[in-house]
């Protein structure tokens, strides 16, 4: 039997629906825990940021305007296709963060269920955030909470897929389109992920990957005037405190960085409703008929 070559993987990045390289043209090396190459991730520039950001907010209005039973069809339809992919993401996380095989397992299991529990929520935060409240008045009052837009996500350095899922999921479960920086250090599993959105139904430009140095590609981000909000999940101490004064230019809502012990804890509705805004509807109520009742 003859010996085969291996057919070395090339990561690209993910904007608009489509895998281009960067703009650049620039890659970096990215390695295991113990120093191993494993592949040459594309360097992001602010051009391919811009770029993201068009592609995001162009998907806004389908991807808003979707009803939430059909965005939570979309998004498990994503964690079947993780399912199918399991023992590639396994292989990708174990090298990524230094895992043992079942250790990576375990990182991955806990991430699809993640991704399950977030699409289970599309269709139940309103209830929760949003619902009628009492005024001294002939008057309807109604709440219910609107996504934010386009949001920058950094995700965090350490956890390369379950904190990137963690991150990445509750923005777009509530109907906004995200731009992510993925960990700078380990971005292979989140450029993987990329290309099972590909393949789902999650519209071109509502989730745009972008791998390479977090603080070159999140300056851009951060004072960029058509990104409505950011998530510091991946920024450290003083990288945060520069992308929380770039974003003050536009009012940009900052989740600032929260430190995390353990990603496979309940997450809670907090990083949903970060990126949601209430809008409040008031109606007149009226009488039917002689009888005096109203509605």
């Amino acid at each position: 039997m003859s010996d085969r070559l291996s057919v070395l993987k090339t990561y690209k990045l993910y904007v608009g629906g489509k895998f281009p390289r960067s703009e650049s043209g620039r890659v970096y090396e990215v390695t295991d825990s113990k120093g191993k190459w494993l592949a040459n991730a594309p360097l992001s520039s602010r051009k391919d940021a811009r770029d993201a950001v068009v592609a995001a907010r162009k998907a806004v209005g389908a991807w808003s305007g979707a009803t939430a039973y059909n965005r939570g069809q979309v998004l498990y339809r994503v964690a079947e296709m993780l399912e199918g992919r399991r023992s590639q993401f396994v292989h990708e996380v174990a090298d990524a963060e230094g895992l043992s095989k079942s250790k990576a397992t375990e990182q991955v299991d806990a991430t699809i269920d993640r991704w399950v529990w977030y699409a289970g929520w599309t269709d139940k935060i309103a209830q929760v955030v949003g619902g009628g409240n009492p005024v001294a008045g002939p008057f309807f009052n109604l709440s219910s909470p609107e996504p934010t837009g386009v949001v920058a996500v950094l995700a965090p350095q350490e956890s390369s897929f379950l904190g990137l899922v963690s991150v990445l999921a509750p923005v777009i479960a509530t109907g906004n389109t995200a731009v992510v920086v993925a960990s700078e250090k380990s971005p292979l599993p989140a450029l993987s992920l990329a290309e099972v959105l590909a393949t789902s139904d999650v519209p071109g430009g509502v989730v745009n990957v972008l791998s390479g140095r977090t603080a070159e590609i999140a300056t851009p981000l951060a004072s960029h005037q058509d990104v409505n909000a950011i998530d510091l999940a991946g920024a450290d101490d003083v990288l945060a405190k520069e992308l929380e004064i770039a974003a003050a230019d536009n009012l940009k809502r900052v989740l600032r960085p929260q430190p995390v012990d353990n990603w496979s804890d309940a997450p809670g509705i907090d990083r949903m409703t970060a990126f949601l805004e209430t809008k409040t509807v008031w109606h007149p109520t009226g009488s039917l008929g002689a009888s005096g009742s109203s509605y």
